[in-house]
């Protein structure tokens, strides 16, 4: 036995298995490990179709530069985004801007309610997540980050995540989020058959443009009616208002039995009360981003409306670019 350890390949064998299992223990200690941020994905349309709005980008940046948004934690800088994109007009659909290849897409100047909490968000992370100065790539990347499993468009459809529920689990997965609809009062589990964008797909231009999409979206939205899905049900939300913070994303859910969510928005806390920002249809409220209502008040506008989802973002390991500066 002596002489199998004096052999100096097994001993360096042993050693490595030891300092192996010690920085198991580590990482174990340590607890998840950070996500790595994945690189941007090539434009693979041209940089005017795949970005609007240059000059609105380039006066948001000045401006979170000169009131030093950065220092401000990532809920706050979120809210300050989404309040300088205040008034922009809605319009449904504007990912769709090719018939075959996706590609990540920011419009400033058009939004609805999904765009609207992911371009707000996708400023608030990009002035972190690098340092200056920005251009609109940056924020074409920190909305791909958000938008596309595990991160990543690779020039398919079916990349991107169509379902806040999956967008809500997969950045969960990644630890860039945290959906803490579970922690709130009166918390229960939905259940759904979604069958949303394989029965309304000739609304959608990618589906329309190639059928084939239809039988793997159809399993996709599968695995979506499969996740653990919680809301808290609109007759808790006034209890569950304090628990909210500032750049909380606030999804609506629905009576329907073929989704789980019908519209979302971003908590901002305001005397006391957690409201609601979005980009509304309704032309009463102007079909425009606005700051609304306390979300407990939104919900008892409709009876189709069920309860709230809540999903909080984090900031994303930072670049490091910023040790290069």
């Amino acid at each position: 036995m002596l002489e199998f350890f004096r052999d100096a390949p097994t001993l360096l064998l042993m050693k490595c298995l030891c300092l192996m299992m010690l920085l198991a223990g580590v990482l174990r200690a340590q607890g998840p490990r950070l996500h790595t941020v994945t690189p941007p994905s090539p434009l693979r349309l041209p940089k005017d179709t795949v970005f609007k709005g240059d000059s609105k980008f380039y006066a948001i940046v000045k401006q979170a530069e000169s009131e030093n948004w950065r220092a401000r934690p990532i809920g706050q800088r979120t809210t300050l985004a989404a309040r300088a994109l205040l008034g922009t007009k809605y319009v449904n659909y504007t990912l769709e801007v090719d018939n075959r290849i996706e590609s990540p897409v920011v419009n400033l100047l058009a939004m609805d309610c999904w765009t609207f909490y992911e371009n707000s968000l996708g400023l608030s992370r990009m002035l972190t997540y690098k340092p200056g100065p920005y251009k609109p790539e940056d924020l074409i990347h920190m909305v791909e980050v958000e938008r596309y499993r595990n991160g990543q468009c690779t020039g398919s459809y079916l990349s991107r995540m169509h379902h806040l529920e999956e967008v809500f689990y997969d950045n969960q997965r990644r630890g860039l989020a945290e959906n803490i609809s579970t922690r709130l009062p009166g918390a229960e589990r939905m259940q759904r058959s979604i069958q949303e964008m394989t029965v309304a797909w000739k609304s959608y231009r990618y589906l329309k443009s190639d059928p084939s999409l239809l039988q793997p979206m159809a399993e996709i939205e599968k695995r979506v009616s499969a996740l653990p899905v919680y809301q808290v049900p609109k007759s808790k939300v006034l209890e569950a208002e304090k628990y909210l913070a500032d750049g909380d994303v606030c999804a609506i859910t629905t009576t329907s039995p073929n989704q789980y969510t019908s519209h979302v928005g971003l908590i901002m806390r305001y005397q006391g009360r957690a409201y609601f920002m979005h980009a509304t249809s309704s032309s009463s409220k102007g079909r425009c981003t606005v700051f609304d209502k306390p979300i407990t008040d939104y919900l008892n506008e409709l009876s189709t409306h069920s309860g709230v989802i809540v999903c909080r973002p984090k900031d994303l390991p930072p670049s490091r670019m910023w040790r290069k500066k």
